[in-house]
């Protein structure tokens, strides 16, 4: 069958979903996947829902078994967010999770602080980058009839 769509952009996504279609059952935090990871997060403020937490982790990880795949610990760490934070720890397949000050999350840098100045340093770079193209390639313009007032130039 010839087409001009590609098969694998139709066929692909259904079969993650039908794939990993069960994960969430029985969890009781947020669970967002995605093809190459899944994510976990909930307020955790007791030991009652730190050990819920802890459970969670325990399905994901006996899910990943039985399915076969692959439970990357080395990339699983854990962002505690907020002033005063108990920062419980966790554990997967007997060993502790690291903790990690900050990590990105679909491409935004997050901190435990939710501060924003990294995401705000790293959009300023991004779009004065161009901007210093601009002086260069239209030269001063002083004296020459090109923009004589602009800051640019």
């Amino acid at each position: 069958m010839t087409s001009s769509v590609l098969q694998g952009l139709i066929v692909g996504p259904a079969l993650f979903n039908t794939f990993v279609g069960d994960t969430d059952s029985g969890i009781k935090y947020t669970l967002s996947m995605f093809p190459s990871n899944i994510k976990l997060s909930g307020a955790v403020d007791t030991l009652e829902e730190r050990n819920a937490i802890q459970r969670d982790l325990d399905r994901i990880e006996r899910w990943a078994r039985v399915n076969l795949m692959n439970f990357n610990k080395a990339k699983c760490k854990i962002l505690h967010l907020g002033q005063g934070n108990p920062k419980h720890k966790y554990r997967v397949r007997g060993e502790g999770i690291r903790s990690s000050p900050a990590r990105k999350d679909l491409g935004v840098p997050i901190d435990e602080k939710l501060n924003m100045t990294q995401q705000c340093a790293l959009a300023a770079r991004k779009v004065n980058h161009p901007l210093g193209y601009i002086p260069s390639s239209v030269g001063t313009g002083r004296g020459r009839g090109f923009c004589p007032s602009a800051p640019l130039c």
